[in-house]
């Protein structure tokens, strides 16, 4: 039986996503990965311990169980390709550095593929869409933050080392400008982390699926450099004492979400 994910409900108008920070695997998927696959490095890990304060702040936490190798949570249905550039798919078969993740022969086929859109990714995007509705049922608005994170080197994906806080808003399409402009403003007010707004990471299909500001829906997704709070080298060990000041910002783009919002909607 599928558990697609944990789901704990807070008590401000804000959903935290973690779509890949699973770790389950099915057993079509076991039998078939690589040996380096295994390792599951393209995981977002530690998300829910980076994001500890979250559920004390009163946000909603959703958290996918399955790996991203069994289906992507934060592709569409259809796989068709959100990016230009270089990414994986729905049913990913190499790792974002471009090695295959299954052994010849051994990748699940369609109807293992059926499977995990009908009992994973649906039931997660039907928990963000009843979160969402019920959150602008009570609030009159709800915020969405998909947290995300990957390795700071990455050549196939992007040049170079990535900025510390990547914003992605869909070019501004998937929340209002000035709830934007308040989370660019958070990051700038400090100098200990690089960050951009929609560069090479401007947000997946959740954030552009559930960014619809003109029904009060504000959706941001942050790609976090995984050196801020974790070891990039297997077996990717939490390093707390470097997390801390990564959380302590984190926390401050959650309240600029939430300030924002408050004072718009009371005007």
């Amino acid at each position: 039986m599928y558990q697609a994910f944990e789901f704990r409900q807070g008590k401000l108008p804000l959903l935290i996503s973690m779509p890949h920070t699973g770790t389950w695997l099915t057993d079509a998927v076991a039998a078939g990965l690589t040996e380096e696959a295994l390792k599951l490095q393209d995981t977002d890990w530690h998300m829910p311990r980076l994001y500890d304060f979250a559920e004390a702040m009163g946000a909603s936490l959703l958290m996918a169980n399955y790996s991203r190798y069994v289906v992507d949570l934060n592709r569409p249905a259809d796989d068709q390709p959100l990016y230009q550039t270089a990414t994986t798919g729905l049913f990913p078969d190499i790792n974002f550095d471009g090695t295959p993740l299954f052994r010849d022969g051994l990748a699940p086929g369609k109807e293992e593929h059926d499977r995990y859109l009908e009992m994973i990714w649906k039931p997660y995007h039907q928990q963000i869409e009843r979160e969402l509705s019920r959150l602008r049922d009570e609030f009159g608005y709800a915020l969405l933050f998909d947290a995300h994170s990957i390795r700071s080197e990455v050549p196939r994906l992007f040049d170079g080392r990535l900025p510390d806080f990547n914003l992605g808003t869909n070019s501004g399409e998937s929340c209002a400008p000035d709830m934007q402009s308040a989370l660019v403003a958070a990051c700038a007010a400090q100098q200990q982390f690089s960050h951009v707004l929609n560069g090479r990471f401007k947000g997946g299909y959740i954030t552009r699926c559930f960014g619809r500001p003109e029904q009060h829906w504000h959706a941001v997704q942050l790609e976090l450099a995984q050196l801020n709070y974790m070891s990039e080298d297997y077996p990717f060990g939490f390093e707390a004492d470097t997390a801390q000041p990564t959380q302590a910002l984190i926390q401050q783009l959650l309240q600029a979400m939430l300030n924002w919002a408050v004072g718009h909607y009371r005007k």
